[in-house]
């Protein structure tokens, strides 16, 4: 059967599938392929109406314009070309490939043998159809500009929740089950109720457009659960968004009337094809030297500085145009509000290295549309320079893993780290100030999805990824973790009670800390993955929230301390602190303490074990006040001995609230891994 249409030359813009008053215009770049033919499907997806030989090309775009299809038809591209690994081409007419400016997929990616062109194995010839496995992209109308909360953004004011939209709402019972584990879920009150009852401003949602699974997962029986394996990247996964954009933007919508801000966790260092033995199922069918790094020794192989099999040429014109037509999509049909970029380094490298002025940073950071966003770097990737923690443009937040090692080593109680901790505290100002940058660009965290959970944190001491199916060898072994005397599930009352405490320490001193704060889904409530660091293939109990067990005391004492930070300057004013007064004859912006209410000296600095900080900050408020806060974090696994330094407004300080129980009497008995915050 074929379609009554005919096919004129069309034009090179725009860039995909576009709708017109009578067809589609099909634009596909491509700079190595001989011929793209756009594929019609029926219905179904599965049979092929009409293949058609796009007619035109100017410069490496193949285009035409293909009367009769309509918004909700499914179609597919193939390419013809030369199969030359050693040259980098790898064409093959018979994979049918999903076009990367799809907007919207009838069916979830699933891997099948089809898919992996066996040349790639020394065979001959391959000419099986990968047609009947392959999702059908749906030609989409245009639609109108989602409006977004606030741009430019307050990020003095910012706290921000990192979720995965399947995990956060699958195990709901307040939600309708047909809704749970999807955007419609996300959306739903009862989700909209729990964020802003945390009084979180912004949440960051793991990956969501569609994925691929890893290809050693299918025969572990496991799946690909957090999504950093992309091949559609303007497409929502078909599990997360049934409802394809719209969708999406009443999430958003939802989120927004709440007051809370959207961002997307972003993978554009890689893609799900893999590495030379992976699939073929987008790209490197149609220009695999053009838009992927190829070991320039060997271009049979990929250069692969994501650890994942392969990395975008992101320096390239048809992959940053690519990655700018994505992020606007985002922005323009879902309403989000900025993105964080997963191994953000990728992006900026160039052959020779990472290039603070690459030039998708560069355009990204000119785009009227984008610069304004709340734009977040995952500052690293494997590859030789691959740690570019504070050289990102200076408009971005970062993600701060220094800031999260040394929590971790203080609270466990290592030795010589006062002078860490107060650097970290005070906004890791030796980081980003010698850029001009505000210490908001820090993005502190503690924990984040990638690694234990908060609970897990202080429950393990080693990792447990034996479901994983890979013998425990996956996930980070250097987990700076402590288990308070068992490791894991325990019925010591005491233990858990450390526990307990240990968790609103690190909760406190992230949320106090200068710099902008980021919790994990479930921190808030006690999640544990019973020792799993690496839960990405884990799309089942081990990672959904749970929210039959979920420690209410805990969300209220994480919504007391997300508010206090909300009501005082003093906590999150982006100014790097210098120790100087704030005004002629005034008291300085922060004051350092030992335990003993003396200034600290320098024995106080090398502290052994996890030591006491006391820090006093200052912040001039617009009524002509001074704000005025006095942070009590104790390490290590001892009492000690606290008096309070004098409040220099001349006021008692008054004792708002701390980690674990303690005595208002003077002096103070702090108890082990202990955070008090005092208000004078």
């Amino acid at each position: 059967m074929k379609v009554d249409a005919s096919v004129t030359d069309g034009s090179p813009e725009p860039l995909g599938v576009t709708p017109t008053a009578t067809g589609v215009n099909v634009a596909v770049v491509s700079a190595h392929a001989e011929a793209i033919h756009f594929c019609l499907f029926d219905a179904t997806g599965q049979v092929e109406l009409q293949r058609i030989r796009l007619p035109a090309r100017s410069g490496d775009v193949f285009h035409g314009h293909v009367e009769g299809i309509k918004p909700g038809d499914r179609y597919g591209l193939r390419a013809d070309g030369e199969w030359n690994p050693g040259a980098g081409q790898r064409f093959n007419v018979a994979k049918l490939l999903v076009d990367p400016y799809a907007l919207a997929l009838d069916r979830p990616f699933r891997l099948d043998d089809v898919l992996f062109d066996a040349r790639r194995l020394g065979v001959a010839s391959d000419e099986h159809d990968s047609a009947r496995v392959v999702p059908k992209a749906i030609v989409t109308s245009a639609a109108a500009p989602q409006p977004r909360l606030n741009s430019p953004v307050d990020w003095d004011r910012q706290v921000i929740y990192e979720l995965h939209v399947r995990g956060f709402s699958k195990l709901n019972p307040a939600i309708p089950e047909a809704l749970r584990g999807t955007f419609a879920g996300l959306g739903h009150p009862a989700s909209v109720a729990h964020l802003k009852r945390l009084g979180v401003t912004t949440v960051e949602l793991l990956p969501v457009a569609a994925w691929l699974d890893e290809r050693h997962l299918p025969p572990l029986g496991l799946t690909n659960y957090w999504g950093y394996n992309p091949v559609a990247w303007m497409a929502p996964d078909p599990r997360l968004a049934p409802g394809g954009f719209a969708e999406v933007a009443a999430a958003v919508a939802a989120l927004h009337e709440a007051g809370i801000a959207v961002i997307l966790d972003v993978v554009f260092n890689h893609s799900g094809e893999s590495d030379h033995l992976g699939p073929t199922v987008s790209m490197r069918g149609l220009d695999n030297s053009g838009y992927y790094r190829l070991d320039p020794h060997d271009p049979a192989h990929y250069v692969n500085d994501a650890g994942t099999g392969n990395i975008l040429a992101c320096d390239r014109p048809a992959v940053v145009r690519l990655v700018m037509d994505a992020l606007r999509t985002w922005v323009e049909r879902a309403g989000v509000d900025g993105f964080r970029f997963d191994l953000a380094t990728t992006l900026a490298r160039r052959d020779d290295g990472f290039e603070p002025a690459a030039p998708l940073l560069a355009a990204i950071d000119q785009d009227p549309l984008l610069r304004d966003l709340i734009l977040i770097a995952e500052p690293w990737d494997i590859g030789r320079g691959g740690y570019q923690l504070g050289n990102f443009p200076a408009a971005w937040g970062e993600w701060n893993d220094r800031y999260r090692d040394t929590m971790r080593r203080f609270f466990r109680g290592d030795e010589g780290m006062i002078g860490d901790l107060a650097t970290r505290l005070a906004g890791s100002s030796d980081i980003f100030t010698p850029r001009y940058r505000k210490v908001n660009r820090s993005i502190n965290f503690v924990t984040a999805h990638d690694g234990f959970t908060l609970a897990d944190l202080v429950a393990h001491e080693r990792k447990q990824n034996r479901a994983n199916g890979e013998n425990n060898r996956d996930g980070t072994d250097d987990n700076r973790s402590w288990n308070n005397g068992a490791e894991g599930e325990t019925d010591d009352a005491a233990i858990l009670q450390r526990r307990r405490s240990d968790v609103r320490a690190l909760l406190m001193a992230l949320v106090f800390s200068r710099g902008t704060p980021m919790l994990t889904m479930g921190d808030e409530l006690g999640r544990g993955q019973q020792g799993n660091n690496n839960a990405y293939a884990q799309d089942n109990a081990l990672a959904w929230l749970d929210w039959a067990a979920a420690d209410r005391d805990l969300i209220d004492f994480t919504s007391e301390i997300i508010a206090l930070r909300a009501a005082h300057p003093a906590l999150r004013d982006s100014r790097p602190l210098t120790g100087q007064p704030l005004s002629a004859g005034g008291e300085p912006d922060v004051v350092w303490y030992g335990p003993d209410g003396e200034p600290l000296d320098e024995g106080g600095w090398h502290a052994p074990e996890g030591g006491t900080l006391v820090a006093v900050f200052a912040v001039p408020t617009p009524e002509g006040e001074v704000d005025r806060v006095c942070l009590v974090l104790h390490g290590g696994t001892t009492d000690t001995e606290l008096r309070l330094p004098p409040n220099a407004g001349g006021n008692p300080w008054n004792l708002a609230i701390s980690s674990s129980p303690v005595s208002p009497d003077q002096p103070l008995s702090l108890p082990p891994r202990s955070v008090l915050l005092f208000l004078g």
